[in-house]
């Protein structure tokens, strides 16, 4: 469906159970140009994403928190669609280079993240803090106290946590969170061992699904990219059974978001809005050149 339908099926878009919101996990890839939006410097990718997207999840604040005068203008690029919202990834050091570092270097990262994210925090559009833990990270009463801590930081954010190992999968855990108001994420990715298999959790009144793909040749490489890991395109059948778990979610939450993290060559924006149309029941806005690219999964 071209651009010109998107006011039709975005933002006039029925409310009939709660606030649901499907999108990528970032938006500014190289191998996505000329597949999901125009090539070249006259296009801005968030801008264009945000016609077609009424949520993206900011990557690159993993890798340090972004400038404040950068999220500010993320903020000003999203202003035609007034429904969109960003979740932003938390800072790596606060979940995979942690130390037995004092108290005070803790409370001052946290700082670092808050200052970076007032901007979207005073525009009213970050929808959460996804705090996101390695594989590596157990179910020990030393993570379950450093999780206390952290989330007493960050008290202010509307904090979503994402643990990757199953032995957090006990009802002792979802009750912590639950006690501390802080959102499960509900995760699909490759079941490779102890790892936590996609459920349906809601812990608080923000409901949370990230989608990783299903590549299990290359998750747990170490010496492969980025892009090999989470190369993988959900079939139809495989999207039809997450969005009923998603749907699930949905509606024991005040408000949903659902992130596709399968970024390589545009199948994460392929999937989001194919989610979307099993969620919603209509056919979404799809960016001609994604249609071009996919058009066994965008029929005429």
């Amino acid at each position: 469906m071209a651009k010109d339908a998107v006011q039709g099926t975005l933002f006039q878009r029925p409310q009939s159970v709660s606030t649901l919101r499907v999108g990528p996990a970032g938006w500014n890839y190289r191998d996505w140009e000329g597949v999901v939006y125009p090539p070249g410097s006259s296009c801005d990718p968030l801008a264009y994403l945000a016609d077609y997207c009424d949520t993206i999840e900011i990557n690159s604040s993993f890798y340090a928190p972004p400038r404040s005068k950068d999220t500010a203008s993320w903020a000003r690029r999203v202003a035609n669609n007034p429904r969109f919202r960003f979740t932003a990834k938390a800072w790596q050091r606060l979940t995979h280079e942690r130390s037995a570092s004092e108290e005070s270097s803790l409370i001052a990262e946290c700082d670092e993240v808050r200052a970076s994210m007032a901007p979207l925090m005073e525009a009213e559009r970050l929808g959460a803090l996804l705090i996101q833990f390695p594989w590596k990270f157990r179910y020990t009463p030393e993570n379950q106290d450093y999780l206390e801590k952290l989330f007493g930081h960050l008290s202010d954010f509307p904090v979503v946590v994402e643990v990757r190992h199953a032995s957090w999968d006990v009802d002792s855990f979802y009750e912590f969170l639950r006690g501390h108001g802080v959102a499960f994420c509900n995760v699909d990715q490759p079941l490779i061992g102890k790892s936590i298999r996609p459920g349906e959790r809601v812990t608080a009144p923000l409901g949370y699904f990230r989608l990783h793909g299903r590549n299990y040749k290359t998750w747990f490489k170490e010496d492969v990219g980025r892009d090999a890991r989470y190369d993988y395109l959900y079939t139809k059948p495989e999207i039809r059974r997450l969005a009923g778990k998603i749907r699930t979610v949905r509606e024991n939450a005040k408000e949903s978001y659902a992130i596709t993290n399968n970024h390589f060559r545009g199948q994460a924006v392929v999937n989001a809005l194919e989610l979307l149309q099993e969620l919603e029941g209509t056919p979404p806005a799809v960016p001609p050149l994604l249609e071009a690219a996919y058009p066994d999964r965008f029929p005429a």
